[in-house]
């Protein structure tokens, strides 16, 4: 039975596993996990399950290691982590004591081959968040394997940094959008927090709701209410993108897909972050349709294009 593969700090913890059910998850191959404990001058970390060592050398570190794609500071970032891998064999250390020989690049290998090559654009992932970038954020979408998920798939409104959308650490559901020249993800979030109907139907004329500055415009301020839904305001001094601020909905247009909106509160006393909300959280897409039917102005992604045209 073909194992569910995860990102990293979603397996079993070995650190606490008795020496049988280790000797079985290594006859498996079971994908385990523990937290690498050092990166030592030998270029290998070290690990301790069940009170007994257990190394990773440079090349099982990570899949590519081994041919020098892998620079050494994606490995000793992994000291204090969990980091998830196979149990390759239990040998014995320079003073004879049991040592097991750990490889997170098999745990990859594997997740690639068995999970993620099995994957196509269109196809909703589970993936955590790892590190933001000012050009999107880097995912974890299994066995630490990572993918990008660029600033202008984070959502139908535009944002200044990634940071205005997920965090570090955060487990979100992405799509993919399709694969890079060197056959990496590419992701996609926008087409999974819903279309403008489906955004503007959680709004009504006449409510004053939470709202987020994300352009100061000479002809007036576009203000977010919801990650796919943003409208406009009077323009007015003093607002900065990311700035939150209240506003009374004026008006609702689905024929011209806006909003008409009037700042009440210019300044509030807290910073504003809006949670993602799904409106399709499994499966796969072909095609997505972010416009409104009556609306001239065509806003959609073709899954199927990106999967004829990978890169």
């Amino acid at each position: 039975m073909m194992q569910a593969y995860r990102t990293e700090n979603s397996y079993r913890s070995a650190a606490r596993l008795s020496p049988a059910e280790l000797r079985a998850a290594m006859a498996s191959g079971e994908i385990l996990q523990a937290t690498a404990l050092a990166f030592d001058t030998r270029r290998q970390l070290r690990f301790e399950l069940g009170g007994v060592k257990a190394v990773m050398p440079f090349a099982q570190c990570a899949d590519g290691a081994e041919t020098g794609t892998v620079r050494d500071i994606a490995v000793l970032t992994r000291v204090g982590r969990p980091t998830c891998f196979v149990i390759e064999g239990l040998d014995t250390d320079e003073d004879g004591a049991p040592c097991y020989r750990l490889s997170r690049a098999e745990a990859q290998r594997l997740c690639k081959a068995e999970y993620l090559d099995t994957l196509s654009p269109g196809d909703i992932l589970p993936c955590t968040v790892t590190h933001i970038e000012p050009f999107g954020a880097f995912c974890d979408v299994g066995c630490g394997i990572s993918a990008l998920l660029p600033i202008d798939c984070m959502s139908v409104s535009r944002i200044s940094s990634p940071a205005d959308r997920v965090s570090v650490g955060q487990q979100i559901l992405c799509a993919i959008k399709n694969r890079d020249a060197q056959g990496r993800f590419v992701l996609t979030i926008r087409e999974l927090l819903g279309t403008w109907a489906e955004n503007a139907a959680r709004f009504t004329v006449g409510e004053t709701v939470v709202g987020i500055v994300r352009s100061v415009e000479e002809y007036g301020t576009f203000v977010e209410i919801a990650p796919n839904l943003a409208g406009l305001a009077e323009s007015c001094t003093g607002l900065a993108p990311g700035q939150a601020v209240s506003v009374y909905i004026k008006n609702i247009l689905p024929e011209k897909m806006k909003i008409k909106l009037v700042i009440v509160n210019h300044a509030l006393s807290q910073p504003h972050r809006f949670e993602l909300r799904y409106f399709i959280t499994e499966g796969h897409l072909d095609r997505w349709v972010y416009s409104t039917p009556e609306c001239p102005k065509r806003i959609e992604t073709d899954f199927a294009v990106a999967a004829c045209n990978p890169g």
